[in-house]
């Protein structure tokens, strides 16, 4: 027995008594993303342009500083607003689900100005004929209840927003309570106003014409109200038609202060709190099912053993939602495909040991030598195949965005997690059952050690792959830009639910008549629920929804989802998905072939090469549009199928040392027929798991279950196929 079997013992227990300690209760250790909770993600881009080069180096710092000022009056709880390269700004706001009002508040510049109404009516004609004098604007003014008037103004502001203390809100009591913003300065702005009135008032009393002040906001006229008297408290008002929302908003972003250049908003995800609540209905429901069948089929066929690593699976699951709240990392969508997907991953270490157990017992070991050969000869392989998964996680963190961080976060904590209770907390249980005694190791064996010849079917796997791979990819180039969704081609989707059924066929006709150009509408989920999709390659949001408020009035649709992506993002995005799969695949390569040799790494990237082919050849052909869950499900993808292929590596590693006459081919044949439970094992469990995700899991994340459906299918069969007998051929010609 080991002599630290006590302090391992200890150290479980700490771990799961903190674990537990730390998320509970799980509603509120567990940041949900917005994605599940509801809630908007943007990406502004500065225009740096519009600022004096002198200004220009902290331009961004300070948007971030104002338009954290603008959130925290707006009373949004937990956003996150943060700096991205030089001249973006991400922002992430839980719970705001008023998409118009959040983005009015972030984009609104918010430039004030006070400047005089030039009353000389000869330059004001001059200017209206369309010549205006040198130094000066000509604005017009437009109120509700008067008609349109346009008034020569200096072009030099007497007053602007950076005196401004503070902003209010009021009520004019001679306009029957009409709301009106108030305005104060600070010392030198209340001394700059006091000299401004009290010159327009002693010019009024020489010639008896009433000077006016001009109100600018973001260079529009708001108001230009008479000066009667001097004004010495550096207190103004700024009428004009507002609501109280409106007059709010205002003062709120006076308050906060003007940005130092325009916004735009480049990145737009928006999710409702119903959608946000069916998708977390959704992922509960699909882990539950998962988790059921995978101990199923674990207790079924490996007896004690499987509920052995069942337990180890159940704190698994502990450990990453434990990560999760340590790390105040968000738990997402896509995430919780990547929680449910590290579960049935687990579940490979584990199958490894056993099958490594199952051997040791054929050659008549005892139980205690049994445990301990079964876990010596599995560690290398587990440690590969998983080190390889968490470098596609690492990459897919660095090149992701939002939810895809969010998975690849999971999918990181996952993987760790699943080597500590495959290797360690299921090894001290084995060594605390067999402390005293000797014990009876018995799992059921429906697959044995076949004798199967593989490599004679090579070529003609060659020919069916790459048929499928040229018809697949045919049909990728045939469908173009249709092959990608607003991630990548960029441009406006947008999910609705209506109260009653709609036709289509009149909701594409509204959008034509409303200006949205290019509109492609599909009905979404249970027909039942009424939901349409409507993609443009515009950015059209606002656009869509007055069409659909003209056509069958506000109350009568639910805006669940939105996303807007501008061109240039759109491009981007598409570049690092690419370069996200091109250092997955380099930096693979490097590690299998410094793990074993450079043409072991060559053979595995071009079967990966090949999963990921048939994979988006698949994509193409089932009219599936690709987008950044896509790129995550084919990274993710890339991890497994390199898992299998290295524990079929490691196994022919192996047989090289202790069978050295035996000829190369029959060495692979012999390493496939010895791993060939495993290969079925493992994949039949993460299949099932995998299948609850594609029936259970919803809607918004069935494209990305697709995908792994697919991609398991192709990584086992490549391993097999591919991987393997490509070796063979290349060490002939060596």
């Amino acid at each position: 027995m080991n002599k630290y079997f006590k302090w391992k013992v200890l150290l479980i227990v700490a771990l799961v008594a903190f674990s537990l300690w730390k998320i509970y209760p799980p509603e509120k250790q567990i940041t949900l993303g917005l994605d599940l909770q509801g809630g908007m993600h943007i990406v502004m881009k500065v225009d740096l342009a519009k600022v004096p080069e002198s200004l220009r180096a902290d331009a961004t710092d300070r948007a971030v500083e104002i338009i954290r000022n603008r959130i925290d009056e707006f009373g949004v709880k937990e956003p996150q607003i943060s700096k991205q390269g030089s001249d973006h700004i991400v922002i992430q706001l839980p719970g705001v689900t008023d998409r118009k009002r959040a983005l009015e508040i972030l984009g609104r510049t918010a430039h004030l100005e006070f400047r005089r109404v030039v009353e000389d009516q000869k330059l004001l004609d001059q200017a209206l004929a369309g010549t205006v004098p040198e130094g000066y604007e000509l604005k017009e003014l437009k109120e509700e209840g008067r008609p349109d008037e346009k008034l020569l103004l200096e072009g030099q502001a007497v007053l602007s927003g950076d005196k401004l203390v503070n902003a209010g809100v009021s009520f004019d009591q001679g306009s029957f309570g009409q709301p009106i913003v108030t305005l104060e300065f600070n010392e030198e702005g209340a001394r700059i106003f006091d000299q401004v009135t009290s010159q327009a008032v002693n010019d009024f009393r020489l010639d008896g014409i009433s000077r006016r002040i001009a109100i600018l906001l973001d260079g529009t006229l708001r108001s230009a109200p008479q000066v009667r008297e001097r004004i010495p408290n550096g207190q103004a008002i700024i009428q004009g038609q507002f609501s109280y929302q409106d007059a709010s908003d205002l003062a709120l972003v006076l308050r906060a202060g003007a940005l130092p250049a325009p916004v735009n908003v480049e990145e737009e995800r928006t999710v409702g709190p119903t959608l946000g609540k069916d998708s977390v209905d959704d992922g509960v429901r699909a882990c539950v099912v998962g988790l059921i069948l995978v101990f199923i089929a674990m207790a079924v066929y490996y007896l004690a053993n499987g509920l052995i690593a069942n337990f180890a699976l159940v704190l698994n699951l502990l450990f990453i939602l434990t990560g999760l709240s340590l790390f105040n990392a968000s738990l997402t969508l896509p995430g919780i495909a990547g929680l449910i997907l590290s579960l049935g991953m687990a579940v490979d270490a584990n199958v490894l040991i056993f099958e490594r157990m199952r051997e040791e017992l054929a050659l008549g070991k005892k139980s205690r030598a049994v445990v301990a050969a079964g876990y010596h000869k599995a560690f290398s392989a587990i440690f590969d195949s998983n080190l390889t998964t968490l470098i596609t996680a690492v990459l897919l963190f660095k090149f992701g965005t939002g939810p895809i961080r969010g998975f690849a976060i999971t999918l990181s904590l996952g993987i760790i997690s699943s080597m500590f209770t495959a290797l360690f907390v299921t090894r001290v249980i084995y060594d605390w059952i067999t402390r005293k005694k000797e014990i009876t190791i018995k799992m059921l064996q429906l697959i044995g050690v076949p004798n199967f010849n593989y490599m004679k079917w090579r070529y003609w796997a060659y020919a069916g792959s790459t048929l499928l791979i040229v018809g697949g990819l045919l049909v990728f180039y045939l469908r173009g830009a249709d092959n990608f969704g607003v991630d990548f081609a960029g441009g406006t989707l947008v999910q609705v639910k209506f109260k009653e059924a709609v036709d289509l066929g009149t909701v594409r006709n509204a959008m034509s008549s409303g200006g949205v150009t290019g509109a492609q509408l599909q009905n979404f989920g249970d027909p039942g629920l009424h939901e349409i999709i409507i993609r443009t390659p515009e950015i059209a949001t606002d656009s869509i929804e007055n069409v659909l408020t003209s056509l069958v009035g506000a109350e009568s649709f639910e805006t669940l989802r939105v996303e807007t992506v501008g061109p240039s993002v759109g491009s981007d995005l598409r570049k690092k998905a690419f370069w996200a799969s091109i250092w997955a695949l380099i930096a693979l390569c490097i590690y299998v072939g410094f793990r074993f040799k450079f043409n072991y790494g060559l053979c595995a990237v071009l079967a990966l090469f090949h999963d990921a082919a048939v994979t988006v050849g698949m994509y193409a052909i089932s009219g599936r549009e690709m987008n950044l869950t896509f790129i995550a499900a084919l990274l993710t993808i890339i991890g497994y199928s390199i898992n299998d292929t290295i524990v079929i590596y490691d196994r022919i590693r192996e047989n090289l040392k202790s069978m050295r006459k035996l000829p190369f081919i029959d060495q692979v044949n012999l390493s496939l027929n010895q791993t060939l439970s495993r290969t079925i094992l493992t994949s039949g469990v993460t299949l099932l798991v995998v299948i609850a995700l594609f029936i259970f899991g919803g809607e918004v994340i069935n494209d990305f279950a697709f995908a792994m459906l697919v991609g398991m299918i192709s990584g086992t069969y490549s391993t097999i196929f591919i991987a393997t007998p490509v070796l063979v051929d290349l060490q002939k010609l060596r």
